[in-house]
């Protein structure tokens, strides 16, 4: 059963966070699908998008990843982390800095061509969601982001839970 969130009522809550939830489900699964796209168009594997989004998504948030970081997200081995990026700075993609708060430490970076080609690509997606923006208010787009950033939160709690609870079964927590 299909509920338009214009017709529920306020006092629906449990409703309205079930409609937030499948919202959320709806948005990744079309970001994957974009995703998947772009990685095709430039001859990436999924490993190699996924480590590009992770990079940025460190870079934007003003942590960005070490090795041993990205390593933990994508779930590889040591050696495989080892080979994707060495594969994605031969590809000129990322490059590795010395970090400025341990310089015994590197960070990937995104490499200028890297950048730009996400930049190239991801351009028009974001036209489109300001576009699609356009009618919401400060104040609406304001919650917006609250609602998106607690429920990032709580995704984010529920996989360490997770994690945690895996590794105390003695299982490495992948599938």
């Amino acid at each position: 059963m299909s509920v338009d969130a214009e017709n529920v009522e306020p006092t629906d809550r449990a409703v309205l966070e079930a409609l937030l939830s499948a919202d959320l489900r709806a948005l990744t699964a079309e970001s994957d699908r974009i995703g998947r796209m772009f990685a095709e168009l430039h001859h990436l594997s999924a490993n190699e998008f996924h480590a590009l989004l992770h990079i940025m998504v460190g870079e934007t948030s003003g942590m960005p990843l070490t090795a041993g970081q990205l390593q933990q997200r994508l779930g590889l081995t040591h050696a495989g982390i080892t080979y994707l990026v060495r594969r994605m700075i031969s590809a000129g993609h990322i490059r590795r800095d010395a970090d400025p708060a341990d310089r015994r430490k590197a960070i990937l970076r995104y490499e200028h061509d890297g950048m730009e080609l996400a930049r190239a690509f991801f351009t028009h997606l974001g036209a489109a969601n300001r576009a699609a923006l356009a009618g919401f208010s400060d104040d609406d787009l304001r919650t917006a982001h609250q609602v998106m950033h607690t429920l990032t939160q709580a995704m984010d709690h529920f996989r360490r839970r997770l994690t945690t609870s895996a590794e105390a079964d003695g299982s490495d927590g992948r599938t």
